[in-house]
């Protein structure tokens, strides 16, 4: 196959990208090394991917919309995964039109890509962060998403709603992957396990917000990466997926790990709820089960030491 994955110098995509290259695929990588976090991190995300011949970086913007048509004029995908997105429910509240123009105009202009140039097969991140102050656990891809709090989340819900219509006027098959709190090696900086880590590691405070019962599903890379591979290839019509280890863990328990790992103790600054955080996330897998083999296998134990032990050598 031929596929473009857009942000995949990011978490997700670098991983899913040597995945894609170790089975034998073509794969182009398009990212524009924006700097929510060092662009240096991603360059490093990209290196093993970049000794595969059948591996092209382009270092360009979903935006640049006459840079993607000449992209599709040369180039005959069979898959595009869009990944590419700014990312994180406390930004969006502070960027909020950005977050519309990248999340959504982005994602409308890949769609208009798959329209004009024949791409029949298209796999769109989303987020467990649609799911908003959802009281019913664990979280179903049937339950309503009508009330997301957070502009982040509001834009992941309108490219799932955007991903529909095309899919619906144009006869593009979308898998839209509801990702709940993914970690492990090369995780984001300013995610919780990677920012734990690094201040109990520099002996400074971890924010804790609330009374640190908050909860949330965390999903190991590797799980996320299996599930995102089996929606590359079965992807037949529209559908939504939930892609979590359907296993809540409480945050003081989480940072406890994360402690136990490191061999070092954390210093705990307690403070009042942030706007736009849930009290928890949990995912209801049944169908990406049933309808892609998805099947998590890494308990938080050991999804936090393998994180240490990178976190450990960086």
């Amino acid at each position: 196959m031929q596929l473009l994955v857009t942000g995949g110098a990011g978490f997700i995509g670098s991983h899913l990208n040597e995945r894609l290259l170790k089975d034998g695929h073509q794969v182009d990588c398009l990212d524009n090394f924006n700097d929510y976090y060092d662009p240096a991190i991603k360059r490093e995300n990209v290196r093993i991917a970049s000794d595969y011949s059948s591996y092209r970086l382009l270092e360009k913007d979903i935006l640049d919309y006459d840079f993607l048509k000449s992209l599709f004029q040369s180039r005959q995908y069979d898959v595009i995964v869009h990944l590419a997105a700014r990312a994180g429910v406390r930004p969006s509240i502070q960027q909020p039109l950005l977050y519309e123009k990248v999340n959504m105009q982005g994602t409308m202009h890949l769609l208009e890509m798959c329209k004009e140039f024949g791409v029949k097969k298209f796999v769109f991140a989303s987020s467990s962060s649609v799911y908003g102050a959802n009281k019913k656990v664990p979280f179903s891809e049937d339950d309503s998403v009508d009330n997301p709090i957070s502009p982040y989340a509001a834009t992941k819900k309108a490219g799932e709603l955007i991903c529909y219509t095309y899919s619906k006027l144009y006869d593009i098959s979308v898998n839209c992957l509801r990702f709940f709190t993914v970690y492990g090696p090369r995780q984001r900086p300013d995610m919780a396990i990677h920012k734990f880590s690094r201040l109990i590691h520099e002996k400074k405070p971890i924010p804790v917000f609330g009374s640190g019962k908050s909860r949330r599903d965390y999903t190991f890379i590797d799980d996320i990466i299996q599930g995102v591979y089996a929606a590359i290839n079965k992807c037949d019509g529209y559908h939504i997926y939930n892609l979590g280890e359907s296993n809540t863990v409480e945050l003081m328990y989480l940072i406890e790990l994360i402690q136990n790992a490191l061999g070092e103790k954390a210093i705990l600054d307690f403070q009042e709820d942030q706007p736009g955080d849930v009290p928890i996330t949990f995912a209801d897998i049944s169908k990406a089960k049933a309808e892609l083999n998805y099947n998590p296998q890494t308990l938080i134990e050991e999804g936090i030491e393998k994180f240490a032990a990178w976190f450990k050598q960086q």
